[in-house]
């Protein structure tokens, strides 16, 4: 399986790169109003209205400048497209199913259900989200 690692503040994630549509560089986004916080609002994407989320504001972690390394990675999920703002988008690396772990079972919290998994690469830990998840989890 092949996964595109992306960074959030310190900590590299990863997504399979077939739920992967593009990744873009950040534009005018134009906000919406009276939604969640960690929505940022839509872009037009070559004549598309495509919603973004801060997966920063999504993960509550804390909030970073963008910069010229900040990515959007353009997502479909059931059919659906939405971009993701990141740190950077790093690289693409090629894993087998059988090396990733389960999330650790100290982990009990909704954060929780947006990982699918933990993988180790060299001396690096990524963690392998379940976009569907983290996409559908409604905030308390």
């Amino acid at each position: 399986m092949k996964v595109i690692i992306f960074r959030l503040k310190n900590e590299e994630y990863g997504v399979e790169i077939d739920q992967v549509r593009s990744i873009e560089r950040l534009s005018h986004i134009t906000r919406i109003p009276n939604t969640a916080d960690f929505v940022k609002g839509v872009i037009n994407l070559r004549g598309i209205v495509t919603p973004i989320i801060d997966l920063r504001k999504r993960f509550h972690i804390d909030h970073v400048e963008d910069n010229d390394q900040t990515r959007v990675i353009i997502i479909s999920v059931k059919d659906v497209e939405i971009g993701l703002i990141v740190d950077a988008a790093n690289e693409v690396i090629e894993i087998q199913e059988s090396k990733i772990e389960p999330p650790p079972k100290v982990i009990d919290s909704v954060e929780a259900e947006y990982i699918r998994g933990v993988i180790k690469v060299e001396n690096r830990l990524l963690i392998l989200l379940h976009l569907h998840k983290v996409l559908t989890i409604q905030e308390n």
